[in-house]
C-alpha cells in the first residue's frame, strides 16, 4: 500500500493575542455571513416544507411513522414512505415553538453548521488562514441557491463531515476516526434520502485502497479492511429506519424518473443566470487544473471529481457536491508558505460566538423580521388569502390545484389535493399529465383530474388560468394578485369575491 508523500514540516510560529482576536472577528464574520443571506422573508415561501410539517404534525398526533399515504386524492391508501421522518419532526416542532419563524431558525442554524463543518475541512487541509477565510466564502457563497428549510441542508452537513473524516484520515492513516460514520449513517438515512450520495464516496475510498496495492497514483493510509468494515457498519447503520431495506429500493425509484429532469426546475442543470452558477464552473475548472498540474492524477480525487462533474452538472439541487468537493480539492493542493499555525486559544471561541450572536441579532433587527411580516411574505408567493376565502366561504372539492402549490394546500387547507411536490410518489405520467394540462396543451380540458374537480386553486399568470375563466363548466369565485378560486358550476352556485 503506497502512502501519500508526506509535505515538508512547516516552521510553527506564535501567534499574538491580538491577531488571534482579529482571526476570533474574521472567522465570526465569515461564519454570520451565509446565514444572513438566508435570514429574509422570502426564504419562508419554499414549496417543499409544507408537506414535511403536515407529516411531522401526523406523527405526532398518532404516534407512529405513516407506511400508506392520507394527503392526496388520488394516492389515498397507496403505499408510501416518509423516509425524511426525522425532519418532519424537527421542522414542524421549530414552528410550533415559533410559528413561521421557526423555519427561519432552522435554516439559519443549519447554515451556521455548514460553514463551520467547510471551514474545519478547509483548514485542516490548508494551514493559510487568510486563504482558508477566502475558499469557504466562496463555497458557501455558492451554495446560497439551497439555502432553504429543506432536509437536504443536513445531506450537506453530513456529506461535509463525511469528506472531513475521510481525506483526514487518508493523509494521517488514523483509523479510529471511520467509527463515527455508521452514527452519521444512522441519522443520515432518517433525515434525508441522499445519504447514496455518501456511500459513493465511500466506494471510492475502498476502490482506492484496493488498487494502491498496484496503482501509484491510489495513494491513502488507510487499509483495505478499515475502509471496509467501515462501509459494512454504515450500511447496516442505514438499516436503522422504519422502512429497512426498501429505503434502498425507494430512493433508486427516487433517482430514476426521467421526466422530473425536464419538468421541474430545481431539477434541471444549471441555468446560468446567477454568480452562484458560474462560480461552481470556476470552482470545477480550478480543481481540476490543480489536479492535472500534479505528475500523476490521484485516483481518489480525480473519482471524486468526476463523480462530482456527472452529479452537479445533471441537476442544479445537486450542485452543492461538485462546490464541497473542489473546495476541498483546492484546499488540498493549493500550496503555501506560511507554516503552520498555532491553533486558536480558548479565549477567543467565547469572542467568535459572541460576535455571530450580535450580528445575526442585528441582522433580524435590521431586517425585522417577525411572524407576521413572514406571513405576508409568504402571501406573496403561495394562495394564502385563496385558502381563508375557500375555509370562509365552505367551498368544497375534489380539488384541482398545480405542483407547486400542492404541499402548501396539504397543510393550510387540510382538504385531500390532486397533486403534490413528491415527485417519486405521483410518477412521471402523472407529472407529465398535470404539466400539459396547466400549461393548456391540447386535450387540456378531457383531464380527469380537472373534469372531476369541484373546486380549482390556480396561479394567477398560468395559461390554464385563463382559460378557465372561459370555460362554462367553472365559475370564477375569488381572485387576488397571486392565485384566483373556480368553483364547478354544477356543484356550487357563489358569488364572485375579489381582492
Amino acid at each position: 500500500m503506497n502512502a501519500p508523500e508526506p509535505p515538508p514540516t512547516p516552521s510553527t510560529h506564535p501567534i499574538s493575542r491580538s491577531t488571534q482576536v482579529a482571526e476570533a472577528l474574521v472567522l465570526a464574520a465569515l461564519l454570520a455571513a451565509p446565514a444572513l443571506v438566508c435570514m429574509h422573508a422570502k426564504a419562508v415561501a419554499d414549496p417543499d416544507v409544507w408537506l414535511h410539517m403536515r407529516t411531522g404534525q401526523w406523527i405526532l398526533q398518532h404516534q407512529a411513522i405513516p407506511y400508506t399515504d392520507s394527503f392526496t386524492s388520488f394516492g389515498a391508501g397507496r403505499p408510501w414512505a416518509a423516509y425524511s421522518w426525522l425532519f418532519d419532526l424537527l421542522v414542524v416542532r421549530c414552528f410550533q415553538w415559533l410559528g413561521i419563524s421557526g423555519l427561519l431558525l432552522y435554516t439559519t442554524a443549519m447554515v451556521l453548521a455548514i460553514t463551520g463543518a467547510i471551514y474545519h475541512l478547509i483548514r485542516r487541509l490548508q494551514s493559510d488562514f487568510s486563504l482558508s477565510v477566502l475558499l469557504t466564502l466562496m463555497a458557501t457563497l455558492s451554495l446560497t441557491r439551497v439555502f432553504s428549510p429543506r432536509s437536504w441542508l443536513f445531506s450537506i452537513l453530513f456529506f461535509v463531515l463525511q469528506l472531513d473524516i475521510l481525506l483526514d484520515a487518508r493523509k494521517t492513516g488514523r483509523a479510529r476516526q471511520l467509527l463515527w460514520l455508521p452514527v452519521l449513517y444512522a441519522l443520515w438515512t432518517n433525515l434525508h434520502i441522499q445519504f447514496f450520495d455518501g456511500l459513493v464516496v465511500l466506494a471510492l475510498a475502498v476502490a482506492e485502497a484496493i488498487l494502491s496495492r498496484w496503482w501509484t497514483s491510489a495513494r491513502t493510509r488507510l487499509s483495505p479492511a478499515w475502509l471496509c468494515g467501515a462501509v459494512v457498519a454504515s450500511i447496516l447503520a442505514t438499516l436503522a429506519n422504519p422502512y429497512g431495506w426498501n429505503i434502498y429500493r425507494i430512493g433508486f425509484h427516487a433517482a430514476s424518473q426521467p421526466a422530473i429532469l425536464s419538468l421541474i426546475g430545481e431539477y434541471r442543470a444549471l441555468p446560468f443566470r446567477s454568480p452562484a452558477d458560474y462560480s461552481v464552473v470556476f470552482l470545477a475548472l480550478a480543481a481540476a487544473i490543480t489536479l492535472g498540474w500534479r505528475r500523476r492524477l490521484p485516483f481518489f480525487e480525480t473519482a471524486l471529481l468526476a463523480f462530482a462533474a456527472v452529479v452537479s452538472f445533471r441537476s442544479e439541487r445537486d450542485m452543492w457536491i461538485m462546490i464541497l468537493i473542489a473546495a476541498a480539492i483546492l484546499a488540498q493542493d493549493i500550496a503555501t508558505s506560511k507554516g503552520t499555525r498555532q491553533s486558536a486559544a480558548r479565549f477567543t471561541l467565547p469572542i467568535t460566538a459572541a460576535a455571530i450572536a450580535l450580528i445575526l441579532f442585528m441582522g433580524v433587527r435590521a431586517m425585522h423580521l417577525n411572524n407576521t411580516r413572514l406571513r405576508a411574505a409568504l402571501a406573496q408567493k403561495m394562495p394564502v388569502r385563496a385558502v381563508e376565502v375557500i375555509k370562509q366561504q365552505g367551498y368544497r372539492g375534489p380539488l384541482y390545484n398545480p405542483f407547486t402549490w400542492g404541499d402548501y394546500l396539504i397543510w393550510d387547507l387540510r382538504m385531500p389535493v390532486s397533486i403534490d411536490g413528491r415527485t417519486d410518489f405521483n410518477g412521471d405520467p402523472r407529472l407529465e399529465r398535470f404539466y400539459a394540462t396547466w400549461n393548456a396543451q391540447p386535450g387540456w380540458a378531457s383531464d380527469p383530474d380537472l373534469q372531476s374537480a369541484g373546486l380549482v386553486i390556480a396561479p394567477i399568470n398560468y395559461p390554464l388560468t385563463q382559460l378557465l375563466r372561459l370555460d362554462p363548466r367553472f365559475q370564477l369565485a375569488y381572485q387576488d394578485n397571486v392565485a384566483a378560486v373556480f368553483i364547478a358550476r354544477r356543484l356550487n352556485e357563489q358569488p364572485v369575491a375579489t381582492k
